[in-house]
Parts: C-alpha cells; sequence; structure tokens
C-alpha cells in the first residue's frame, strides 16, 4: 500500500514537472537556463480579461527587496486584439502614475516602444525581459522583437507590474506569490 502511495505521489510530481516544462517556451530557457515560473494571474479591464501574465525566475527567485538585481522574464498572452501603439502609450501612461522617468525620458521612450510593439491578437504572446545594469529584451511569442538599452527604461517599465504603488495590485500579488 505504501508503495503505490509513492508511486502515485511520484507519478503527480513529475506530470506538474512535465506541464510546467511544456508551458516554457524554448526563449525563456534561452534567457534562463533553469527558469522556473513565480508566479501567474490574469489582468482585468473593467472586467474584460486583457492578458495573462506569468512572471520566470531563475532558482533564486524573485526578491521583492532587490527586484531589478537578477534576470526576469514577464511573459504576457494578450486575450484579444489590441494596436501596439496603444499598448506603448499605455506603458508609458503607467510609467508616468508611477512617477518614473522625466517627460523627456518618457517621450523617447514611448517612441522606442512604438517602434518596437507590433499589434497583438488573441493568443499573442509579447515577453519581456529584464537585463540587469543593462536594459530590456523582447520577444513576440518567441521571435526576438528587440532591445531598449537603457537600464532606467527597463526599470521603470517593469514597475508597471511590480512595483508595490502599481495600478494593478492584485495582479502584482499574483506575480509574486511563487508558484508551488
Amino acid at each position: 500500500m505504501r508503495i503505490s502511495r509513492l508511486l502515485i505521489f511520484a507519478a503527480l510530481c513529475l506530470t506538474f514537472n512535465i506541464a510546467q516544462a511544456a508551458d516554457i517556451h524554448t526563449h525563456i530557457q534561452t534567457e534562463i537556463p533553469n527558469a522556473h515560473l513565480q508566479g501567474q494571474g490574469n489582468f482585468r479591464w473593467f472586467g474584460l480579461k486583457i492578458y495573462a501574465a506569468k512572471l520566470w525566475v531563475d532558482g533564486a527567485g524573485f526578491n521583492t527587496d532587490v527586484p531589478t538585481s537578477r534576470k526576469f522574464i514577464l511573459d504576457l498572452n494578450y486575450a484579444r486584439d489590441l494596436h501596439g501603439e496603444r499598448i506603448a502609450e499605455s506603458s508609458i501612461d503607467e510609467i508616468r502614475k508611477l512617477g518614473l522617468g522625466s517627460h523627456a525620458q518618457r517621450v523617447i521612450w514611448l517612441n522606442k516602444l512604438k517602434s518596437l510593439f507590433p499589434d497583438v491578437h488573441k493568443g499573442t504572446r509579447i515577453s519581456g525581459v529584464y537585463l540587469p545594469g543593462q536594459g530590456a529584451r523582447f520577444y513576440l511569442d518567441g521571435t526576438l522583437l528587440g532591445e531598449i538599452d537603457d537600464p532606467e527604461f527597463a526599470r521603470a517599465f517593469f514597475a508597471i507590474w511590480l512595483d508595490e504603488r502599481t495600478s494593478a495590485p492584485k495582479l502584482r500579488k499574483q506575480l509574486l506569490t511563487p508558484n508551488r
């Protein structure tokens, strides 16, 4: 009886690990070889699901005391069609609400994001990779979109989701809660 319980437990653990591994896309594994899911949640606007978000980290996990010390990936799976220009504008608006960057910096960042982000459709994934001390790298459905080599931009951009002053505190909590 004890052996059959152990076998069932082992099978469940293996199933969970396979399911999580199947969810890690190649670009995430390339960027963070030992990536694991820190947390996940949905962003809703007036009840409408806009995207599902996943925070991928290395074996050390995400440290809220020093959030910009290690590489991490924020993967957004869009639930609806959105214009890339609107995504860029909303991002800069959230950065402005957090009081990050000067007006001049936000204008530069907006232009860079507008040139980088394409229109998205239901099922489109945009992954942002935080590169400590460097900037950010972005992928569209696993294909490199480009990089913004500006550490201050990267800190401000990912603060949209991870800063304690975010406009989406429920999503922040879901992203930072270890996914066990």
